[in-house]
């Protein structure tokens, strides 16, 4: 039995896991979804005689606690008006509803429009984190700011290493997301050639005027995004099975690739620097560009990695074509993106049957297409294990939320904004006096936390299970973001402000505004002693005036937003 598990860390009880829910003894929310979302019922063949098929059975109605749960994993944060929305329209058809909103104005148009295009920004970071938090807190097209910052966490770009990008990081770090919001729904094949010659991706992984070998000083190519685009973009370290389980040989893991591998794929990635045709770097204009090729730097000899042989001059943009259809057409890249793509969404630890479900979507989506992100993000928050009621009941199901995504839930809820359009919260990565994160602000390559990790001496070790968020959780970043949010519940954060009218109605009945907030933010996951114990301190306050209101609801908001039920979301 577990003595502690990922959600005992957090402050919970354990409890037994249920026994696994036979096929049909409930309608499974996913399939519910589906039919939720469509307009055409389902019709076949009638059997022996040609009787027609029996109705489909009517529509599961959704709660607004499961709607509230969706939206914690398939938005920023829950509102009354998307809960209202999901109700309506089904899983399935929120979703498809969100895929279709066009593209909205982008963080770069944003950063000319304020200013941040003159030279004397050149050589600094302004602007960055106003822009990255203004979509964050109120795109409309939350699901894509998902997603996008899902992606952003895979693929990782941060601001603080591009310094060698020929200034304008604000910029560079801009059109960055605005490349990952641009093709969230499209294919990933597509995504890893835009990455691949992105001026932002060029300067963080060092590759950006990269030459070839020179026998004369003994110089090699730089070898370091040949190595990521291998171990974190596409295949990883382990050769996998098709359900994400690594492939066992006499016991053991078999390895990927090897160092004559990486050297191979660095040649391909030689003679990639800035476009400053028909300008310079005195305007952050070329960061809009794909890098282009430098002929005297690039390798025109032969290239071989991973069983691939790339002819002796073939040209630069030929070779990393080659190149990246070998890597997508690797086995392990489904299962891969699959399972840490579920891990950002829905849980930590998703069953190999639920990682080889999504894969089989990645590798399919139904017309023939491999890698199709918006197909694969819909079958995983539509998946049983992210739709059904097991993981509610489950101590190994779920993940804690990350800072920023515990933000954001009290900022889409609470209809944050900013008067001056300043979005003034500036970087959040102080985990003693802020969040401990901040959008594309992670301290290495491997994002603010790897997918395997393990926090030592733990429950969740024990059960041998991951819990990537556990890696930026601890004595300091716990007290740092109740404190923070404290700041924020309060309006004392920049010019950031929170619309309480909404709940002004309720506050003068704890349990009320108690039940409230458990629904849009913890999606109705409080325990009764919670709950009791909540609503308990918040009737100790004073009522019946504006301001004691407002002091009810900033306090319910706290404990809410501290509570182990909210932070760790099944």
């Amino acid at each position: 039995m577990h003595t502690e598990t990922l959600t005992a860390v957090a402050g919970r009880s354990p409890a037994q896991d249920p026994q696994p829910t036979p096929p049909n003894a409930h309608q499974a929310p996913a399939t519910a979804a589906l039919a939720l979302g469509s307009a055409a019922a389902l019709t076949a063949c009638g059997g022996a005689g040609g009787d027609a098929p029996p109705p489909p059975p009517p529509p599961v109605a959704i709660t607004d606690s499961q709607a509230a749960r969706f939206l914690a994993q398939a938005s920023l944060g829950a509102t009354r008006e998307q809960i209202a929305r999901v109700r309506d329209l089904g899983y399935a058809g929120w979703l498809d509803e969100q895929m279709a909103l066009p593209l909205q104005p982008t963080r770069w148009d944003w950063l000319v429009a304020k200013g941040y295009a003159d030279i004397a920004n050149r050589n600094s970071q302004a602007g960055f984190d106003s822009c990255a938090w203004r979509k964050l807190l109120t795109g409309p097209d939350t699901l894509r700011q998902r997603f996008t910052l899902a992606l952003s966490e895979i693929i990782v770009v941060s601001i603080e290493g591009l310094v060698n990008g020929g200034g304008w990081k604000a910029f560079s770090a801009a059109a960055w997301l605005d490349m990952l919001e641009a093709n969230a729904f499209g294919s990933l094949r597509t995504l890893l050639q835009k990455a691949s010659t992105s001026t932002s991706m060029g300067a963080y992984l060092t590759f950006r005027g990269n030459a070839k070998a020179n026998a004369a000083t003994g110089t090699l190519p730089d070898e370091n995004y040949a190595r990521e685009l291998m171990q974190l973009f596409t295949i990883g370290l382990v050769q996998l099975n098709p359900d994400g389980t690594p492939q066992l040989l006499n016991g053991a893991q078999q390895e990927t690739y090897g160092q004559d591998d990486i050297s191979g794929l660095a040649r391909v990635f030689t003679g990639w620097d800035l476009d400053l045709a028909g300008g310079n770097t005195q305007t952050p204009d070329f960061h809009r560009r794909p890098m282009a090729q430098v002929a005297s730097r690039y390798e025109t000899g032969e290239k071989k990695f991973l069983g691939l042989t790339i002819a002796a001059g073939t040209d630069a943009n030929n070779a990393l074509t080659q190149a990246l259809d070998h890597l997508y057409a690797h086995a392990n890249v489904a299962p891969f993106w699959s399972r840490q793509l579920i891990q950002r969404l829905v849980t930590s630890n998703p069953s190999p049957a639920y990682v080889q479900r999504v894969a089989a979507v990645f590798a399919n989506d139904g017309t023939g297409q491999r890698g199709n992100l918006g197909a694969v993000l819909k079958a995983i928050l539509l998946d049983t294990e992210a739709r059904g009621d097991a993981a509610l009941q489950s101590t190994t199901a779920g993940k804690l939320r990350e800072p920023l995504l515990r933000f954001t839930a009290w900022a889409r809820a609470c209809g944050v904004s900013s008067a001056s359009d300043a979005w003034a919260l500036g970087d959040t990565t102080d985990p003693a006096t802020r969040l401990g994160q901040a959008p594309l602000r992670s301290p290495t390559v491997f994002n603010f936390f790897r997918p395997g990790y393990v926090p030592p001496n733990s429950g969740i070790a024990t059960a041998q299970l991951v819990a990537p968020e556990f890696q930026i959780t601890n004595e300091s970043s716990v007290a740092g973001y109740v404190n923070y949010l404290q700041r924020a519940v309060a309006g004392t954060l920049g010019d950031l402000l929170p619309d309480y009218a909404a709940l002004q109605p309720l506050a003068d009945d704890a349990a009320a505004l108690v039940a409230e907030l458990n629904t849009v933010l913890a999606a109705g996951q409080l325990s009764a002693a919670t709950a009791g114990s909540m609503t308990t301190a918040l009737a100790t306050m004073t009522a019946g005036t504006t301001g004691a209101r407002t002091a009810r609801i900033q306090a319910a908001l706290v404990l809410v937003l501290a509570a182990p039920e909210f932070l760790v979301l099944k």
